[in-house]
């Protein structure tokens, strides 16, 4: 004799979202926007952030060009001095993140009166996430490389007298 169907088990119907409403469009356009923002706001902190690191290390970059480095090490020099700032960053903001996702977004449901599937809070995999962490590094590297630039083309005796 063959058993019921458990809880979760049955026919599978086939679900799609109206890709052609216009409020689905609003929505995805909306979460688009936010989310290029929260990407321009972010570029901007960490340029901020190497702008002040560099201003402050400027007398040290002027004595490392007075003994011989090279512009390439120069630019390579500062891009590992905010590398590091990016790791960390990465590290910490991935898990915080996710824990904060895990106790909002089962609020929010508890609010509207309704449940969630795993599915909605279980986004990403541990390695889309390690990637997510090494994002910081990248984001830190590359918004060090147009102050790396100007700290290669300065010159020794100016960055020497900066103090």
């Amino acid at each position: 004799m063959k058993e019921p169907p458990g809880p979760g088990t049955g026919r599978d119907y086939p679900v799609s979202v109206n890709g052609s409403d216009p409020f689905i469009l609003t929505l995805v356009g909306l979460i688009g926007t936010l989310a290029l923002l929260l990407a321009v706001v972010a570029g901007v902190g960490v340029l901020n952030t190497v702008v002040l690191h560099t201003r402050e290390r400027v007398h040290d970059l002027g004595i490392f060009k007075a003994v011989g480095m090279t512009p390439r090490q120069t630019i390579a020099m500062v891009i590992c001095w905010v590398a590091g700032v990016g790791l960390a960053a990465g590290a910490i903001a991935v898990p915080a993140v996710v824990a904060l996702h895990a106790y909002i977004l089962p609020a929010m449901a508890s609010a509207a009166g309704t449940g969630l599937p795993a599915g909605y809070l279980n986004v990403y995999r541990p390695a889309e996430l390690a990637l997510l962490a090494l994002a910081g590094l990248v984001i830190a590297a590359a918004g060090a490389m147009l102050l790396a630039g100007w700290a290669a083309g300065t010159r020794t005796a100016s960055a020497l007298r900066a103090e």
